[in-house]
């Protein structure tokens, strides 16, 4: 949730963010209102409280034939603190609906607009040039038997796959680099789990605007993940960790990922680009709020380390308000040429949610004078099954096979061209 402070001190900061992301201002009233009215009935729950402790000596020190009546007294006067006590709760319950409604203070400089209102901030690598006709990473994994995407459909329906033989491997390669390279940048690796509680997908702001797109298994109440800064959000709930500037906690995690993809019907749903299952190597990091924005930076560094190795043609945007998710107060996407396609397709995309999410989980730090304080948390995409999208369709050759990037081929047994079995 947004600062509480922040609201009070300074609404027309939320109203700009609400405003950047093309929602709603007036909610940030509803939310002043409703900040004023929890601690006005705090203040006259509290002065009531100590009324009753103060009367409560009164009626101790009482001589006996006068304690029947004060007893009554007593008595009128807790039901009055048991009701100003039930205002409170009803009070806070609806600041907090309120309050939880509005999403993360985006950043001052963070463009405004929608989906198309992005700024790019680099472009880099050369744009692939063929000539052949090249086919599509859909057509490649067919004529290499490494995706069958009619056997997915016939087991699991529309946008489900299976990855053959090489086309397997080729993952598993992918995700190796990125975890060793995770490794030695100092993320701890974790298979996390794909399950998670409903406060913890709450928590990260994952059952609002997206909510469509999450599966839930209601027999459980638990939901099935789309990413695994779900549970690396979720790690550390209700913990105070030792942070200090410098010092961060950072964790790499592997896992298979869910999504509806609700509402992208005929969207880039050709071969495996916007699929329901695939799986994806998450950087996770909680740093001192002061440093959360160098970390993204040092994110994105190792999103485009990753993509400039594999050859690939991509971009850096910086997404507009209005297209950012309930978490993010910024969000960097890095989007590769996707030769078949004439156009640049989200393959990473690193948020930083600053306190947000560890406001919502109550993960905090403590600070110089001992009180605690919420950390920053932040997260990048490392590797996942959509960058075989345009591996394959930048590295094709006229004969149908496709050149390994030399970063994968260790990870292939020295495999240095996939070819038809």
């Amino acid at each position: 949730m947004i600062d509480p402070q922040l609201l009070r001190d300074n609404p027309d900061v939320i109203k700009a963010s609400q405003e950047a992301r093309g929602a709603s201002v007036d909610v940030v009233d509803d939310a002043v209102a409703a900040d004023a009215a929890r601690r006005s009935a705090i203040t006259s729950f509290e002065s009531l409280r100590a009324e009753q402790n103060a009367f409560g000596k009164t009626v101790a020190k009482a001589p006996k034939d006068e304690k029947a009546a004060l007893v009554q007294q007593a008595q009128a006067l807790a039901a009055k603190v048991k009701e100003a006590q039930a205002t409170v709760t009803e009070a806070e319950d609806a600041f907090n609906a309120v309050v939880r409604s509005i999403p993360n203070v985006v950043l001052s400089d963070v463009p405004k607009g929608g989906e198309d209102d992005f700024v790019t901030l680099r472009t880099v690598g050369t744009k692939p040039e063929f000539d052949f006709e090249p086919k599509d990473h859909a057509d490649l994994g067919e004529h290499l038997e490494i995706i069958d995407i009619p056997r997915g459909v016939k087991v699991s329906g529309s946008r489900f796959y299976f990855l053959r033989g090489l086309g397997a491997r080729l993952e598993i390669a992918l995700m190796s680099l990125g975890l060793d390279r995770a490794v030695a940048a100092g993320f701890e690796p974790l298979i996390t789990p794909t399950l998670v509680r409903p406060e913890t997908m709450a928590g990260t702001g994952f059952l609002g605007e997206h909510a469509a797109e999450v599966y839930r298994l209601e027999a459980d109440d638990l939901y099935l993940t789309g990413t695994s800064e779900v549970a690396l959000a979720g790690f550390h709930a209700d913990e105070i960790l030792p942070i200090e500037p410098g010092q961060a906690h950072r964790y790499a995690g592997w896992s298979t990922c869910y999504r509806r993809e609700a509402g992208s019907a005929g969207k880039d749903n050709r071969g495996i680009l916007r699929v329901h299952q695939f799986n994806k190597l998450e950087m996770f990091s909680y740093v001192h709020p002061d440093e959360a924005e160098a970390e993204h930076e040092k994110l994105v560094g190792y999103q485009e380390s990753m993509l400039q190795d594999l050859g690939l043609h991509y971009r850096v945007i910086d997404v507009a308000g209005g297209d950012l998710g309930t978490s993010a107060a910024r969000k960097f996407d890095i989007e590769a040429w996707v030769p078949t396609q004439g156009t640049f397709r989200e393959l990473t995309s690193t948020s930083n949610c600053t306190t947000f999410q560890a406001r919502r989980l109550d993960i905090r730090y403590r600070t110089e004078s001992g009180k605690t304080a919420p950390v920053a948390t932040l997260n990048g995409t490392l590797a996942t099954t959509r960058w075989i999208v345009a591996i394959l369709e930048t590295h094709q050759q006229a004969d149908g096979s496709v050149v390994v990037p030399e970063v994968l081929r260790p990870y292939l047994g020295g495999v240095e061209v996939i070819e038809p079995r």
